[in-house]
């Protein structure tokens, strides 16, 4: 399994237009951070997760050569605004839908932003895409598993992903933008090679965890590896790794650009 984090900010990025950004290096690339999602090759399959603003860019940047499954984990738009990028994935394969897996809310908001996507393509060269809710455990094509949880988001939960490969053994969990991580998450992610979770910054904050409440949740689920996501920033590269490096040795700072393969 390869996983390839295509941008790992908060909504607005990172660093922060018409602001100081104090505590920042600007000097360090990997403090430039886009809008947060991921790309996974599970049994030679293409799933990306999630649609930030610079999707285009993000894909150029990391040689994305297809998507054969889209899973959106919520309708907010610095997960949503980059599907139109989607339609050049299906133009190279004849004009088919992508299929999207989503939550109900998400649903409703792709059909209201892209009413002409749904389905066959308006006219060739347009984006398809065929809608579900995401089931429990979706088996996707060549064998690759992805079981899903509910994270609490305010307002509009949050796709928790967990990703299984059964020629590997590999499991990557993939719980981005929630407040709290429930028991039933934590036991579905329990001893998984790889997690990737929500981290906004050091303070409180209604909607995200911290990076420490993220901390916390990588020794409750016994992850073996752990990088934090979708943050600030106030979360500086170097300082945070180092800091990271002494207090939680198993837990990183993801960037742009940052591949894993298990």
């Amino acid at each position: 399994m390869e996983i390839i984090v295509m941008g790992c900010g908060t909504s607005q990025g990172v660093p922060l237009i018409a602001h100081d950004n104090p505590g920042l290096d600007l000097n360090n690339p990997r403090n430039w951070r886009t809008r947060t999602s991921v790309h996974v090759v599970i049994e030679g399959h293409h799933v990306q997760v999630d649609a930030a603003p610079e999707f285009r860019l993000q894909c150029l940047k990391n040689n994305i050569p297809d998507v054969n499954t889209f899973i959106l984990t919520h309708g907010h738009a610095d997960h949503v605004l980059g599907m139109d990028d989607l339609r050049q994935f299906c133009t190279n394969n004849d004009g088919s839908a992508i299929p999207v897996y989503t939550t109900e809310t998400g649903k409703k908001r792709v059909e209201a932003i892209y009413p002409y996507a749904i389905g066959e393509a308006a006219s060739p060269g347009y984006i398809a895409l065929d809608l579900f809710l995401m089931p429990q455990e979706l088996h996707l094509p060549g064998g690759g598993i992805v079981r899903s949880v509910m994270l609490p988001h305010g307002h509009e939960p949050t796709l928790g992903l967990v990703f299984e490969e059964p020629s590997t053994g590999k499991r990557f969990a993939y719980y981005t933008d929630c407040k709290t991580v429930p028991k039933a998450a934590i036991e579905l992610a329990r001893h998984c090679d790889l997690a990737i979770l929500d981290g906004l910054r050091p303070n409180f904050h209604p909607t995200h965890m911290t990076i420490g409440k993220a901390c916390e949740v990588s020794v409750e689920m016994e992850a073996r590896q752990t990088y934090i996501t979708h943050m600030t920033y106030q979360i500086d590269y170097d300082t945070y790794t180092q800091k990271l490096a002494v207090e939680y040795p198993n837990v990183g700072l993801c960037y742009d650009g940052l591949q894993v393969v298990l």
